[in-house]
């Protein structure tokens, strides 16, 4: 399974967005980045662009699979 979502969800938090900030600042529906965040959905390639780019975090912050054991 993919850990895009737990990543999406971490990051936001840890820029203390809430889930409808982000959507107004990504212009994303809000159901649309709670599909992402729960794993349902994976966003198109530009639309996770879109998202690194509000987020002004890397590609990895976002698509590589965390360490259990790597401390935030």
């Amino acid at each position: 399974m993919s850990c895009f979502g737990e990543n999406l969800k971490r990051v936001r938090e840890e820029k203390n967005l809430t889930i409808e900030e982000l959507a107004l600042k990504a212009r994303l529906g809000v159901k649309t980045l709670e599909r992402y965040e729960n794993n349902i959905q994976l966003p198109a390639s530009q639309t996770i662009l879109k998202l690194l780019t509000v987020l002004d975090v890397p590609a990895s912050a976002l698509l590589e699979k965390r360490n259990n054991n790597q401390l935030s």
